[in-house]
């Protein structure tokens, strides 16, 4: 679905040297980019074709100054040539048989052989090792380039040399196939004949058949090969066939035309792609140029020429789409042809030249590639070219044909397109002739500027075209013709201003029409080299208009401007996100790569990104990229799946759709997910919620991102709406049941859209509140039917918490009005109560819809529900005649206890009276959360006190001792109420609970006795010591606890208040004996923070060495082994040493590790945990551990301060003094430790000099020390200021 657009046309006169003189044959030098003509006076012209790098231009300076002569006998002409790149020389061949070669740079000749019968034809084998010659005698020669002759076959019966005549020797054509192996010529006797190259055999030949001479070329891709059949004796014109290289008809085609027309000469390009001819007819001679796809040759191309010219051509073998012609007068002639996409931009119809038709299709309505079309026009002549113009109002298409004239068609307005379906209009209302020297006059580049302006370039001149209508057709008038120095590679209409377009010329630079003064050059639009594909269109930023022109090079360099889009692009167009309005605007760009992924970009993204280096960091061409994490995550391409597809088309609005065709001429499409949510998000903005609700069907986009694009308030308020657009019950229902909680556009498309601000809800209900509101309006906007009653059970059974037993009271209420003979225009909007419940039974579980129609003791709807469920009879019938049988309250209570409805239970159990209490208690034992609810319910003391009984048993059961015993004392259970309190601890509360139970003074003796047992043994022995002191009058007894606990304060004033002198010897020699074993302990901590200190350090500096040993390791090895080699070796040393810490992503092995080896290491961890294991690979952390915990708690702080306070009490002023010193001492030892490792873990070098235990605790030494336990007074005098 592409036409063959020629971009460029130059021309050349030669200046021959004698009047009279013609050109006859060229050759081609592929190597130096020169071709080569031989003319009738013996003479070979050089002209020199620029090459892309140096730009289109030809110019005199292209011809070499002097031919070269070819001195050949009296009478001898030149009649055979071709370039033969080994010897850098054209091979000449002449009427008499002498072959000449001629050195180009040199221009000297050689005579290297001479033919009998004369030289028909040459032609080098496609690798230039071989020579093919035909001779006038009808023999063919092959032989190398030393001219050794390797075989010679006969192409007819053989002609005495007496006899020979070479005016009236046949031509003998010679074509090779691309690879070289076999070659191809038409004999005597008509037929086509292929020998192969190795051993020169005749391979195969054709049934005789009227073949045209010349008119012979083997397809470069060996496929097949074209010739022609005269069939004027038939009354028809030529018939242009292919046979396959066995000699076999594959397929033809005829010309379109009168009967006189012949074809002369038949050439591919060097692609394969097209095929040209060079068609005579009476008045003008043709260049026809066709394209062959989906089984079917279209005319692409006519390029018309006078008679008199005697025109030939040829193919650039370097340039595909690059034509040569030449007449015999010498004027040469360059086209450049480019593929252009058939499908216009504006309202995506495709418009595909076929020779004298255009075939029509639009392919919003259908993808129907091409021959196949809706309908086609049919014009008197080959069509070369076309622009359509679309608005609001009406659609045109201008036409240019071969002949020079132009015609202006009305295309049927958008609804009316199926009426024209399989016709064919014939068009004969050309109005402009715009022929000078009546031939070879193209118009190209056309482009409509408005409704009634047409531009384009003519014969190098620009030329403005005034069109409007005349009746039933269309007349037109030159207003203006421009000459314009430069070629002209591109004309695009400017979308902004009317009547207004930018042309760009050679070389990339961009002027804008009309032309003020002079041609200004905008270097703004302008690109850095010729861009033939290029579109403008309107985009809008920041509420400003501009135009974006982007332009795609023959490298597949695609600009904005000068900046590089994409590097290695196929093709490219706008996507418009309002199809079909005047002023389309565009929103994004799409182009495909030569590695067949489509991107899908805004033109924000264009404008200001550097999309450049972003397309770079997809890592095209990686295939590993696009199976990764990264590639997920980014939506910006697709991929295609077919190689070598590229954009012919864009559906633009709501469509949304790319349209690609395949090299094989299939037509697919494809909905980028990034434009289809662009096209939603446009509806949605708009309001148009039936147009988002159809996309968001047809591309099975999640139904949510309407709710969650428009935010849950505004969705609310558009509710109405929304149903009121819509208005159609299933898509509602389909709607209502895909809403979900999840946010889709904070998750599912994060990676396409954003909220916009202010939408952001953060309501949890979404579900219910999006059902509400939707339920709301369809009862508000819609008639009641029975559809909108099925959609309204469905917004109740999908709303979370579904709302079954509403749904349930809703087809109650319809059974009710069956079942007694309601209205009956309600029953006629209603649906029957069956199918209401099977809709509800389809929405929903069953077995929920079962228990939530017995939650309303409704036991003829929960039968009801049974039948429509299909349980099974045996089951629910019996079960539910139980039910009936008993008392209301009890038959709830039942249910309620089925249903797990535990509060609505406890009511109905109650309210069954006295003869139910055990159940109501059973209730509450079983379900503890119930007692609140019982205690309101009951009312009478007796009873109200046995539910706080029951809860304080289940308090108790639990352990939850303080709760248990505070709610026994509102049951007046004191005994169990004290036994709480004994197992909570609390012994204040026994003894006061014993007295309200007026124990006996023996009796309370002795719970205070097991008291204070209970309490040492609980380790609590200041408690045991007050009830001994308290209620036992026992100072011995609490004075020793006294000491057990360590409270020498404490102590020492309970035995001066009862004047115990006796005990007081025992305070103090407990005090004496913990002093000095505080300062055994505080000597042996000394000496371990230092072992655990040395060793640490000693752990630390072998690990640093041995970390700096693997290093040197893997640097030295890493040239040698390749990375991976490398990682794994190393990562396995650091596993085997104990003294590097790794984490478990570095290890290789920690990732494949089963979990139960995981959960045993760590019990195994959690038994070794305070231990530290020599060696092992967490030895110098567990050190630090250690040290940091080897220090003094605020416990023992006080206590020491106690005890120091103590002994300066009884005057032990020396031991005192000696315990203070050597907790600080120790205290001092400990925190320098730990200030080292702190200092060494995280410095990768050990000072052996500074990092000491004796330096730091001297500076701690000279530091500031807060008091806290010491006492100032035993404080040494150079510490005192500290």
């Amino acid at each position: 679905m592409k036409n063959l657009k020629l971009v460029t046309e130059q021309s050349l006169q030669l200046d021959l040297l004698s009047e009279g003189e013609s050109l006859l044959l060229s050759s081609f030098d592929i190597e130096r980019n020169r071709l080569f003509f031989a003319s009738s006076s013996n003479l070979i012209y050089t002209l020199h074709l620029p090459s892309s790098q140096q730009g289109t231009e030809w110019s005199k300076s292209s011809m070499e100054s002097e031919p070269g002569l070819i001195d050949l006998e009296h009478g001898d002409s030149i009649v055979a040539m071709d370039y033969i790149m080994e010897k850098e020389a054209l091979l000449i061949g002449s009427m008499y048989g002498s072959l000449v070669l001629y050195n180009t740079d040199e221009k000297s000749i050689e005579v290297v052989g001479r033919v009998e019968g004369g030289v028909k034809n040459i032609a080098s084998s496609p690798d230039g090792a071989l020579l093919s010659i035909s001779t006038g005698l009808g023999q063919l020669l092959i032989m190398t380039h030393d001219w050794e002759v390797l075989y010679e076959n006969s192409l007819q019966d053989q002609i005495s040399e007496d006899n020979f005549a070479p005016n009236e020797v046949q031509n003998y054509p010679i074509t090779w196939r691309g690879d070289g192996k076999f070659f191809a010529t038409l004999g005597e006797s008509n037929k086509l004949l292929i020998f192969e190259r190795e051993s020169g055999s005749l391979h195969s030949s054709s049934q005789p058949k009227p073949f045209t001479r010349g008119a012979i070329d083997w397809m470069p891709s060996g496929a097949k090969i074209a010739t022609c059949f005269d069939r004027k004796s038939e009354n028809k014109s030529p018939l242009i066939v292919f046979f396959e290289r066995n000699g076999l008809e594959r397929n033809s085609f005829g010309l379109e035309g009168p009967v006189e027309a012949s074809i002369e000469t038949l050439k591919w390009n060097s692609n394969s792609e097209l095929l040209a001819a060079r068609v005579d007819y009476d008045n003008y001679t043709a260049i026809k140029i066709w394209y062959f796809s989906n089984n079917h040759w279209y005319l692409k191309q006519e390029i018309r020429f006078s008679k008199e010219d005697a025109v030939r051509f040829c193919w650039d073998p370097t340039k595909p789409l690059n034509l040569i012609c030449w007449s015999v007068t010498g004027k040469v002639y360059s086209y450049k042809f480019i593929w252009a996409s058939a499908v216009s931009d504006a309202n995506s119809v495709s418009l595909v030249i076929d020779g004298f038709k255009v075939l029509i299709t639009p392919l919003s309505f259908s993808l129907m590639p091409p021959p196949l079309s809706l309908f086609c026009f049919k014009f008197r002549a080959p069509v070369v070219n076309l622009s359509c113009f679309s608005d609001n109002l009406k659609s045109l298409l201008a036409v240019s044909l071969s002949d020079g004239s132009l015609s202006v068609v009305d295309l049927p307005e958008y609804d009316k397109w199926d009426q024209f379906e399989g016709n064919e209009i014939g068009i004969d209302n050309d109005f402009l002739d715009l022929k000078e020297n009546n031939y070879n006059n193209n118009v190209l580049h056309l482009n409509w500027l408005d409704v009634n302006t047409l531009i384009g370039v003519s014969a190098n001149s620009l030329i403005e075209i005034e069109v409007s209508p005349a009746g039933t057709s269309w007349q037109g008038e030159l207003k203006k013709k421009i000459f314009v120095e430069n070629s002209t590679v591109s004309i695009v209409p400017n979308p902004v201003k009317k009547g207004s377009a930018f042309i760009q010329t050679n070389g990339g630079k961009m002027v804008e029409y009309p032309f003020d003064v002079s041609i200004r050059v905008s270097n703004e639009l302008g690109f850095p080299s010729a861009c033939p594909w290029m579109k403008s269109a309107v985009c809008v930023q920041n509420g400003i208009s501009r135009v974006l022109i982007l332009g795609l090079d023959e490298f597949g360099r695609l600009y904005l401007g000068s900046k590089i889009i994409c590097n290695n692009c196929t093709s490219f167009a706008f996507y418009y996100a309002a199809a079909g309005s005047a002023n389309q605007v565009a929103t994004h760009v799409v182009f495909t790569t030569k590695q067949d992924i489509l991107f899908v970009m805004d033109v924000s993204e264009i404008l200001y990104g550097n999309i450049e280096l972003k397309l770079d960091n997809y890592n095209i061409g990686n295939n590993n990229y696009y199976k990764s994490k990264e590639s997920k995550e980014n939506r910006d391409y697709v991929n295609i799946w077919e190689k070598g597809a590229k954009i012919i088309g864009i559906l633009h609005g709501d469509e949304s759709g790319v349209i690609l065709q395949t090299n094989r001429g299939n037509l697919e499409c494809i909905y980028a997910r990034k434009l289809v949510l662009n096209s939603i998000i446009n509806a949605l903005n708009q309001n148009r919620f039936k147009d988002a609700l159809t996309m968001v069907r047809r591309h099975r986009i999640d139904f949510n991102i309407i709710i969650d694009y428009l935010g849950l308030k505004s969705f609310i308020e558009y509710a109405s709406d929304f149903v009121t657009q819509v208005d159609n019950l299933s898509y509602i229902t389909e709607f209502i049941c895909n809403i979900k909680k999840e946010n889709v556009v904070d998750n599912l498309y994060k990676a396409y859209i954003s909220l916009p601000k202010g939408n952001e809800d953060l309501n949890n209900n979404k579900v219910t509140s999006v059902l509400t509101a939707v339920r709301k309006a369809l009862e508000e906007k819609l008639p009641e039917c029975p559809s909108r009653e099925l959609c309204i059970l469905t917004t109740l059974a999908k709303s979370e918490p579904p709302l079954i037993e509403e749904a349930l009271k809703r087809i109650k209420s319809v059974r009710e009005s069956e079942l007694f003979g309601g209205e009956n225009a309600k029953r006629k909007n209603y649906p029957s109560s069956e199918e209401s419940l099977k809709h509800l039974l389809w929405l929903t579980d069953s077995e929920f819809v079962y228990n939530a129609a017995l939650g309303l003791y409704d036991l003829n709807l929960a039968a009801m529900v049974a039948l429509n469920s299909q349980k099974d009879p045996k089951e629910f019938i019996p079960y539910l005649k139980g039910l009936e049988e008993l008392s209301n309250p009890v038959m709830k209570y039942t249910i309620d206890l089925k249903l797990g409805r535990n509060e609505s239970a406890l009511r109905n159990i109650f309210l069954a009276g006295d003869s139910y209490w055990d159940n109501f208690m059973e209730l509450l034992n079983n379900n503890p959360d119930l007692f609140p609810l019982g205690l309101q319910l009951v009312n009478e003391t007796e009873k109200k006190q046995k539910v706080l009984e029951a809860w304080g048993d289940y308090l108790y059961s639990n352990k939850l001792f303080e709760q248990a015993a505070t709610t026994y004392l509102c049951s007046k259970s004191y005994t169990k109420s004290m036994k709480s309190y004994r197992e909570n601890g609390n012994w204040k509360s026994v003894l006061t609970l014993a007295g309200l139970l007026k124990f006996e003074k023996i009796k309370i003796i002795s719970l205070a006795n097991e008291l204070c047992e209970e309490f040492q043994a609980l380790g609590k022995p200041c408690e045991a010591a007050k009830i001994s002191l308290e209620y036992l009058n026992d100072v011995d007894k609490g004075v020793n606890y006294l000491i057990i606990a360590r409270e020498w304060e404490e102590a020492l004033r309970v035995v001066n208040l009862y004047m115990r002198e006796d005990l007081e010897t025992e305070v103090v020699n407990g005090a004496v004996e913990c002093g000095n074993q505080i300062v055994v302990e505080c000597e042996e901590n000394c000496v371990k923070v230092g072992k655990y200190l040395a060793r640490y350090l000693a752990v630390r500096q072998r690990r640093l060495v041995l970390q700096a040993k693997i290093k040197s390791e893997e640097e030295s090895n890493v040239n040698n082994l390749e990375y991976d080699s490398v990682s794994e070796i190393s990562t396995s040393f650091s596993d085997m040493s104990a003294y590097t810490t790794r984490s478990a992503r570095d290890s290789g092995a920690s990732v494949t590790s089963s979990t139960a080896r995981s959960a045993r290491s760590a019990r195994q961890q959690k038994k070794k945990a305070g231990k530290i294991r020599a060696g092992s690979a967490g030895e110098e952390l567990a050190l630090v551990d250690h040290l940091n915990q080897i220090s003094l708690t605020p416990a023992a702080q006080r206590e020491i301060k106690s005890l120091i306070l103590t002994l300066l009490s009884v005057g032990k002023d020396e031991i005192a003094l000696h315990v203070q010193t050597s907790v600080d001492t120790f205290e001092l030892t400990q925190r320098a430790a730990v200030r080292l490792t702190e200092d060494t873990m995280g410095n990768e070098i050990i000072d052996e000099a500074n990092h000491t235990l004796e330096r730091y605790v001297r500076v701690l030494r000279g530091g500031e020390r807060g008091d806290g336990w010491r006492v100032r007074a035993l404080v040494p005098a150079q510490q005192v200021n500290k």
